[in-house]
């Protein structure tokens, strides 16, 4: 039996897939890609859930980067694409869309809790007060425009040490990417009132110069290994890693994170979004995996069970949502509500959750944006 066949009668009848076939036309494990900064939480649930249902298989959870993850994903409905993507930044309109068009149509989105880009580097090692514009005139192809000349730190700013630039970081395909080019690369580039005013002429050329990274060994993509950034800096007191939050709460006492705009990277600093690089992080399932993949419901509601302040994703780096965005979350989860173009339109900038930090802290006394 095809597992477009049993989708249908999995809907019709309310049943569960639990059978396969020779073509491997169906599945019964929970199969989950994505975000390698998600990857560790969604590791963590996906142990739980395995205590907790110890009669079925362990979900797999595969880091491939949002960007590869969500490709993955949108290539169609079926027991050979994902279930779910783990992501480090909001689905995009045009990825939205190809899912449509590929038969992926009903989805649901779930914030799960929030996170940083954290900049850091060994304990003991080089420290700097980072701000977008000195991030931005280090990594930049082609800085406002112009040569990239940079080859030490106080060529950009004679007050920070003269050491040469050396960033270990994400690959182009990783949400972490993602989000440093939107919180930290263009707000650098803006700065500059030439490249404001490129924005409105040509909009892709001030994309490109506001977010191409420099390929001369000072920038060095170290793929979908978080932990390999880690190592990297540890082996050089001279380099800056980039990566998400939890990697430098997991690793405290090795490394240490620099500020920005003088702000620590913290827990408080991200969940009040005083920190510049803060960002939510998203799990996205099929609907019409719901019914046929057995488990996947349940391993939606072990994200709910583990996700609040104070919870066992806390313990090791994630940033819970203040209750009012926690339970809306947690709604959707159990409704299924299905997203919509017109709300990835609508709310695809990061500022939108920043504007909503004020009552979000007042609500909760003390944390973040609701979504």
């Amino acid at each position: 039996m095809k597992f477009t066949h049993v989708l249908a009668m999995a809907a019709a009848a309310g049943l569960t897939l639990t059978g396969c076939d020779s073509s491997g036309g169906s599945r019964e494990s929970i199969r989950a890609v994505g975000s390698s900064t998600v990857y560790p939480f969604a590791k963590l649930v996906a142990e739980s859930f395995s205590r907790s249902n110890p009669d079925m298989r362990s979900p797999l959870i595969e880091s491939t980067g949002t960007g590869g993850g969500i490709a993955l994903f949108c290539q169609g409905v079926g027991a050979d694409t994902p279930d779910m993507v783990n992501a480090s930044r909001r689905m995009k309109v045009s990825e939205f869309e190809t899912c449509q068009s590929n038969g992926v149509t009903d989805i649901t989105e779930i914030q799960v809790g929030l996170d940083g880009i954290a900049f850091a580097s060994t304990e003991g090692g080089i420290m700097m007060n980072l701000t977008p514009e000195i991030v931005y005139e280090a990594l930049a192809a082609n800085p406002y425009g112009e040569e990239q000349t940079n080859e030490t730190w106080s060529d950009i700013d004679p007050s920070l040490p003269d050491t040469p630039i050396l960033v270990y970081g994400p690959p182009s395909t990783s949400g972490t990417r993602d989000a440093l080019k939107e919180l930290v690369l263009t707000p650098g580039c803006e700065s500059n009132a030439d490249m404001a005013a490129l924005k409105e002429s040509d909009e892709d050329a001030f994309e490109r110069t506001c977010t191409e990274v420099r390929s001369d060994g000072k920038y060095v993509d170290q793929g979908e290994q978080d932990n390999l950034i880690v190592q990297k800096i540890q082996g050089n007191r001279n380099a800056v890693g980039i990566f998400g939050y939890s990697y430098l709460e997991e690793n405290e006492g090795r490394v240490q994170g620099l500020p920005m705009n003088g702000v620590e990277p913290t827990y408080e600093n991200i969940a009040s979004f005083q920190y510049p690089g803060a960002r939510p992080l998203y799990v996205y399932v099929k609907q019409a995996h719901l019914e046929a993949i057995p488990g996947l419901q349940q391993y939606l509601d072990q994200w709910m069970e583990m996700w609040e302040r104070g919870g066992p994703l806390a313990d090791i780096g994630l940033v819970a949502l203040p209750g009012s965005a926690e339970e809306q979350n947690a709604d959707k989860i159990r409704n299924h509500t299905a997203l919509t173009a017109a709300e990835l339109e609508s709310e695809t900038r990061i500022d939108e959750y920043r504007a909503g930090a004020g009552a979000g802290a007042e609500e909760e006394g003390a944390e973040t944006p609701a979504e």
